[in-house]
C-alpha cells in the first residue's frame, strides 16, 4: 500500500512564487510585520554585540597588573571614547547580561508579533479552502481520498507555518548574521580568519544541502515503512470482528511484523545516513574552529590580538555554527513545506465544473411544473444513462419513477438537484432552467430524503434540527411525530440528547431513514425528493412513513424514487424507466391493466413478498 505522505523531491524545484501567492494574506498586518522586522534586527544587533563585551570582559580581567588609567586605556581603544565607570568588569558583566536578555525578549517580542500573522494566515487559507471544497462538484467529493485530502490541508496549512516561522526568522537572519560576522572578522582580523570562516560556512551549507538530498530516498522509505505498518495496525482493529469469526488474529500478528521488522531495518539504515550528515557536519565545525584557534593563538604569541580577541573569535563561531546545526533539518522541510503549500494551492486553483452562470437568479416562483425536456446524460462517454427523458412534475403532484437497478432513477435526483448538467437537453422549474436559477437558492427549496443516509456525530436533535437550523422546538417536534420517530427516541435513555455516533453508524438502517425523513420534513420545501426513503424499513416502520409522505406530498411538488413498488401505488403518476428510457407511465391501475414492464415487476416483487 502506497504512503500518502509527502518527502521531499530532490528534484523538485523550490517555486518562489508561492510566496507571492501568500502576500495577500499579510496585507492587513504590515505594521505587525514591521514591528517584527524591527525587533529581529535588534535581536541580532544584541547578539552581535555580546562576543564584544566577553573580549573586554576578559582582556580587563586579565590585566590585573594594570592601573585604572592603563585599564581604562587598554578598554578605549576597543570601545572608543566610554567614561570610566562604563567599562569596570562590574559594568560590563552587566551590560552582557541586559544584551543577553535583550536577545531573547527582542526574540519573543518578535514571535509573539508575527504568530498573529502565521494564525491569521492559516485561518484566512484554511477558511477559503473549507470554502472552496464545498463549492466543488460533486464528481471530485466522488474520486476524492477523504483521509488523504484532509492530510493535504493539514500539510498545507502546516507548511505556511514552516515557511514563516523558520525561513522569515531563522534562514533570512542567519545569512544577515554570517555576512555581519564575516565583515568583522575580516576588517578586525584580516583575510585569514575571514576566508576560513567564509569556507567553512560555505563548505557547511554545502555539504548539508547535499547529504541531505541523498538522505532523501532513505527519509522517505522509513516514511513509507511507518505508514504501512500503521496502516495494516488500525485496517486490522477496523475489521476487528472479522478477524475474531476467522480466528485469524495470529495470521493478523504476523502480517503486522512483518510490517514493523522492514520499519525496523528502514529506520535503521534512516538512522546511519543521519551519523553521517551530523559527523560531516561536526567535523567541518572542528576543523574549523581548530583552524581559527590555531590562527589566534599565533597571534595572541606575537601580541597581534588580545586573549579577549580570542574569546571573541570563538563565540562568533558558536554562535553562527548553532543555527547551522538545524540547517539539513530546515533545508529539507522548507522544500517539504514549499510542496505542501503548492499541493494545496493547486487544490484552491481547481475550477467546479457546475457554476453558477452570471445570469443565474434565485428560483423566482414557489410552486411551479418541474420539466424534463429530452434531457440525455452520461457519466463517461462510453456509457449512456438517459436517453432522450422527457416528464413533467406538475405543482402537488407526486410522481413516481420506478424501475430495475441502473436504469437511471437516482441519476434523475442528481440532475434535478444540478449536481450534474445534462449532456443535451433542458431541466425548468417553472420558465426557469437550472443553469439560470443559483445553486444556493435550487437547494433551498428541495428537500431529500436519500437512499444512503449519512448523519453528523452529534445528537439526534441537532441531525433532525440541520434541516432547519433555526426551527423551534415545536417544529422539531412536529417533524419527529410525522416522520414516526418519535416511540423510538422516548425508549431511548438520553432521548433526542443521544448520540449517533460517526457515519450514524449507532442506529439502523431504518432508524437513520426515519431521521432523514424528519429532517426533510422540517425544512418543508416546495419540492420534496423521496430516493428509496423506505428501503430499509420493516413493513409495518413503511406503512406509517408512506402515509406520512402521502399527507405531506399532498401539499408539495414530490418525485419519489422506488424499487420497491408498493410503496408509489398512490402517486399520482408512475415512470417506468428502462435502460435510460422511459418505457411506460401511468398511475398504478391503469400500468397494471397494460400487461407491461410495470405488470410484470408488481407481479414479481408480489411473489417474492408471498414468500417472505
Amino acid at each position: 500500500m502506497r504512503s500518502t505522505g509527502l518527502t521531499a523531491d530532490p528534484h523538485h524545484k523550490i517555486k518562489w512564487d508561492i510566496l507571492n501567492q501568500l502576500r495577500p494574506y499579510f496585507s492587513e498586518f504590515k505594521w505587525r510585520i514591521l514591528f517584527a522586522l524591527l525587533f529581529l534586527i535588534l535581536a541580532k544587533i544584541s547578539a552581535i554585540i555580546m562576543p564584544f563585551i566577553l573580549k573586554i570582559i576578559v582582556d580587563s580581567l586579565t590585566q590585573t597588573d594594570s592601573s585604572p588609567e592603563q585599564l581604562t586605556t587598554l578598554t578605549q581603544s576597543n570601545l572608543d571614547l566610554l567614561p570610566y565607570w562604563a567599562v569596570t568588569p562590574v559594568a560590563l558583566v552587566l551590560a552582557y547580561g541586559f544584551f543577553r536578555f535583550s536577545n531573547v525578549m527582542f526574540g519573543e517580542l518578535r514571535d509573539t508579533l508575527f504568530s498573529r500573522v502565521t494564525e491569521r494566515t492559516i485561518r484566512r487559507l484554511s477558511l477559503r479552502v473549507f470554502q472552496h471544497l464545498h463549492a466543488l462538484d460533486v464528481d471530485f467529493h466522488l474520486n476524492r481520498r477523504t483521509g488523504g485530502l484532509a492530510r493535504d490541508i493539514e500539510r498545507g496549512t502546516g507548511g505556511i507555518s514552516f515557511i514563516m516561522r523558520f525561513m522569515v526568522f531563522n534562514i533570512i537572519p542567519t545569512l544577515i548574521e554570517i555576512s555581519l560576522v564575516v565583515g568583522i572578522l575580516l576588517v578586525n582580523y584580516g583575510i585569514a580568519f575571514g576566508s576560513v570562516t567564509l569556507i567553512s560556512i560555505v563548505s557547511y551549507i554545502a555539504f548539508s544541502i547535499y547529504t541531505t538530498n541523498w538522505r532523501n530516498k532513505y527519509v522517505r522509505a522509513a516514511n513509507e515503512a511507518d505508514s504501512n505498518s500503521n496502516t495494516k495496525a488500525i485496517d486490522s482493529l477496523l475489521n476487528y470482528e472479522t478477524v475474531k469469526l476467522f480466528t485469524n488474529e495470529e495470521h493478523e500478528c504476523q502480517r503486522y511484523d512483518e510490517n514493523l521488522k522492514t520499519w525496523e531495518n528502514a529506520k535503521r539504515v534512516n538512522r546511519l545516513t543521519l551519523f553521517a550528515l551530523n559527523c560531516g557536519q561536526a567535523l567541518i565545525i572542528s576543523t574549523a574552529i581548530t583552524i581559527l584557534m590555531y590562527l589566534a593563538v599565533q597571534q595572541i604569541i606575537s601580541h597581534q590580538i588580545t586573549v579577549g580577541d580570542f574569546v571573541l573569535i570563538n563565540a562568533f563561531m558558536m554562535q553562527l555554527f548553532l543555527p547551522l546545526n538545524f540547517l539539513g533539518f530546515i533545508y529539507r522541510e522548507i522544500r517539504v513545506a514549499f510542496i505542501n503549500v503548492e499541493k494545496m494551492l493547486v487544490l484552491l486553483a481547481r475550477k467546479p465544473k457546475i457554476i453558477d452562470t452570471p445570469d443565474s437568479q434565485p428560483l423566482s416562483a414557489y410552486n411551479q411544473p418541474v420539466h424534463f425536456k429530452d434531457v440525455h446524460f452520461n457519466y463517461h462517454a462510453n456509457r449512456q444513462i438517459l436517453k432522450g427523458v422527457s416528464f413533467t412534475i406538475l405543482p402537488r403532484q407526486t410522481l413516481a419513477i420506478v424501475g430495475s437497478s441502473g436504469a437511471g432513477k437516482s441519476t434523475i435526483v442528481k440532475l434535478l438537484l444540478r449536481f450534474y448538467d445534462p449532456t443535451e437537453g433542458v431541466i425548468q422549474i417553472g420558465e426557469q432552467s437550472l443553469p439560470g436559477i443559483t445553486q444556493k437558492s435550487l437547494r433551498e427549496n428541495i428537500g431529500i430524503v436519500p437512499q444512503d443516509t449519512v448523519l453528523f456525530n452529534d445528537t439526534l436533535l441537532e441531525n433532525i434540527r440541520y434541516g432547519k437550523p433555526m426551527a423551534t422546538d415545536e417544529e422539531i417536534q412536529r417533524a419527529i411525530k410525522m416522520a414516526h420517530i418519535d416511540e423510538f427516541i422516548d425508549q431511548l435513555p438520553e432521548g433526542l440528547n443521544t448520540l449517533v455516533g460517526e457515519r450514524g453508524l449507532k442506529l439502523s438502517g431504518g432508524e437513520k431513514q426515519r431521521v432523514a425523513i424528519a429532517r426533510a420534513l422540517l425544512k418543508r420545501p416546495p419540492i420534496l425528493l423521496f430516493d428509496e426513503a423506505t428501503s430499509s424499513l420493516d413493513s409495518r416502520s413503511e406503512a406509517a412513513i408512506l402515509e406520512a409522505i402521502d399527507e405531506i406530498s399532498s401539499h408539495y411538488t414530490s418525485l419519489v424514487i422506488a424499487h420497491r413498488l408498493s410503496t408509489v401505488v398512490n402517486a399520482d403518476k408512475i415512470i417506468v424507466l428502462d435502460k435510460g428510457k422511459i418505457a411506460e407511465s401511468g398511475d398504478h391501475l391503469s400500468l397494471l391493466a397494460r400487461k407491461g414492464l410495470y405488470h410484470e415487476l408488481w407481479t414479481a416483487q408480489q411473489k417474492n413478498t408471498e414468500k417472505e
